[in-house]
């Protein structure tokens, strides 16, 4: 029976880039190491464990069965080591070194000018790295261990993740110039109905919620998608239709006054967005004090 010490960190390394690049060459290339030493480290590892990791001939690689599950297991292994050594390095100073943050599109313009100063004030040593990514990309990539944090609406699924929340973000109506709404102050749901309203792509959590509130309003789905909040604010200028922006949005993408923008009456529909991590991140104590600061941040703008 395979015991812990006929392990190692390197073979688990090695047999997860096989997997992820199906290929022994570009494996022992990912890992800096020559492919003989990673052929023979991963027979090495099924010889142990007694289970044929991986299926291979001169043409592919494929990942058997049992071996998927075994990498999968790998992966949470690595993970836990690099949390763990992390939470060592860190434990006197948590937020130095670099920090992966995934942004969900929606927010990434509008939230990261807003919010970067305060944090580079106020942790000098922290580096931050941002990926814009929506949330089911981003709730992987913090599973799989290569995001540590993550900011994104709490409406939206976020797995297992926690978080912190960090601010209200109301929804406003953006109407082209001289539309009869834009007489108003005010908008209902009610008055979008028989309205053309414009929506982002699939894969976009604003725009399940938007969708949410149009079924609601029995208004008219345009069957235009497009695949950023300012391609929908240039479309509402043409007098392509109307549609939802977050107010976060709004300073950027009506910039030039193009168009007629109106708040909802109450109760205003909104989404909360938060700084997500994993649960089992030594950093959680640390992460909801860095939603503090883009709070205050935001409050502040």
């Amino acid at each position: 029976m395979p015991r812990v010490h006929d392990l190692s960190l390197r073979q688990l390394e090695y047999i997860v880039a096989v997997a992820d690049t199906l290929g022994f060459h570009k494996a022992a290339a990912s890992c800096h190491v020559s492919q003989p030493t990673l052929s023979a480290q991963v027979q090495l590892l099924e010889g142990v464990l007694g289970v044929r990791l991986f299926e291979r001939d001169r043409r592919r690689v494929l990942v058997t069965p049992a071996g998927s599950e075994l990498v999968a297991r790998a992966r949470r292994v690595l993970l836990e080591t690099e949390d763990l050594i992390a939470a060592a390095t860190r434990s006197q100073t948590p937020f130095a070194g670099t920090l992966r943050v995934g942004v969900i599109p929606t927010l990434a313009p509008y939230l990261l000018p807003e919010v970067t100063p305060a944090i580079t004030l106020r942790y000098p040593g922290l580096a931050l790295v941002y990926r814009e990514e929506k949330t089911a990309d981003i709730v992987h990539a913090l599973e799989e261990g290569t995001l540590d944090a993550g900011i994104a609406a709490l409406e939206a699924d976020l797995g297992g993740a926690a978080y912190a929340e960090v601010a209200r973000d109301d929804f406003v109506v953006a109407l082209p110039k001289n539309h009869p709404l834009a007489k108003r102050k005010q908008l209902t749901l009610s008055e979008l109905e028989d309205e053309r309203v414009l929506l982002l792509d699939e894969g976009h959590c604003f725009r399940e919620q938007a969708l949410s509130l149009c079924a609601k309003a029995h208004a008219d789905v345009a069957s235009f998608r497009a695949t950023s909040l300012a391609t929908l604010a240039q479309m509402v200028s043409s007098g392509a239709g109307v549609t939802l922006l977050p107010a976060l949005a709004v300073p950027v993408e009506n910039r030039r006054g193009q168009l007629e923008v109106r708040p909802f009456a109450k109760p205003v529909p909104r989404r909360t967005i938060v700084l997500m991590w994993r649960k089992s991140s030594p950093f959680g104590s640390a992460f909801t004090e860095l939603a503090g600061v883009l709070e205050r941040a935001l409050r502040a703008k």
